[in-house]
């Protein structure tokens, strides 16, 4: 398969070559990423479209709460995509994939495409290749692309470079949640929403709402003249749905009113860059293994500065070429 075929099936809107192309841009294989890349050059970006990232702890609802939303977009014509980043064992490289699971009806929505992939040894809750898989669903037709990060917690800010606004989901009894997610993530995110806001937990949900609030007002918003509004809602009840769309709505339109949403995807293009260098820097270092190796050991043993040892690894990339 070429490229140019590649793309324009994507363009037409095909599942098989969209799902193909992501699995290209996540390989490790050299010739597979270069089909990715050149796939990539021929897709536009789409400035139309809105990237919403999801973080918050595990055990919030992450995946429930799409679920419901992502129905409420559809019923409201919208195509959604969804790209759910799972965790990966550092032992054996798996991952359990659940998350589609966890999404029975939107999995079934033929507006709805979504993607499981496995995080790997990539930090910030999101997966290396995931800002290619948005450009890749924006391409197919998906005007609403949803990230939800792994749900580690305040390290998940990563997911903040690739979107246009980020929405934390956090739990009623917000004062263990309040402790753990801390700044990492709190101090980035445009919309904070009390889930499982029902039953015997809703006195509980409006009083973490309250204390959110009060947290957010303590920091300096992410973008100057926004502060972060808290929300109630129950993925499992469907309430406060629609008003949180309505509000991440109002957020990415005054985003885009602002000159912001254009300068943060500029910026985000370029932070992407970089690290595309990075990774091309260290890609022909497998070649040189055993001298690597020997530096490893020599840094772990104190004969060699970690700096010393960078700048030697760097010089061996230089003598591969």
């Amino acid at each position: 398969m070429t490229p140019e075929t590649l793309a324009s099936d994507i363009r037409a809107g095909s599942r098989p070559a969209l799902a193909k192309a992501i699995t290209m841009a996540e390989s490790t294989l050299a010739k597979d990423r270069s089909l990715a890349a050149d796939t990539l050059r021929l897709l536009p970006q789409q400035a139309s479209t809105i990237r919403l990232g999801i973080s918050g702890p595990p055990g919030v609802g992450k995946s429930t709460f799409i679920d419901v939303l992502g129905m409420h977009l559809v019923g409201r014509g919208h195509r959604v995509a969804v790209l759910a980043v799972d965790p990966t064992s550092r032992r054996t490289g798996g991952s359990i994939l659940g998350d589609k699971t966890r999404m029975p009806n939107l999995g079934q929505a033929p507006e709805a495409f979504i993607r499981p992939s496995p995080a790997g040894q990539t930090l910030g809750g999101v997966a290396a290749n995931t800002a290619e898989a948005v450009v890749l669903c924006e391409a197919a037709g998906f005007n609403i692309v949803i990230v939800e990060t792994v749900g580690v917690g305040q390290s998940e800010t990563e997911v903040a470079n690739l979107t246009d606004l980020l929405l934390l989901l956090v739990s009623p009894g917000g004062g263990d949640d309040l402790q753990g997610i801390k700044r990492g993530v709190m101090e980035l995110a445009d919309l904070v929403v009390v889930n499982k806001a029902d039953g015997d937990l809703e006195l509980t949900a409006r009083t973490t709402a309250v204390d959110y609030g009060n947290a957010l007002h303590l920091m300096k918003p992410r973008h100057p003249g926004l502060r972060a509004p808290v929300l109630l809602a129950s993925a499992l009840k469907g309430n406060g749905v629609e008003e949180v769309w309505e509000q991440v709505q109002d957020i990415h339109t005054w985003l885009a009113k602002e000159g912001l949403l254009k300068a943060q995807r500029g910026d985000q293009s370029v932070q992407r860059m970089w690290q595309a260098v990075r990774a091309g820097l260290l890609a022909g270092l497998p070649g040189a293994s055993d001298e690597i190796s020997d530096l490893e050991d020599g840094v772990r043993t104190g004969a060699i500065a970690p700096q010393a040892g960078a700048e030697a690894i760097l010089n061996l990339k230089d003598s591969l070429r």
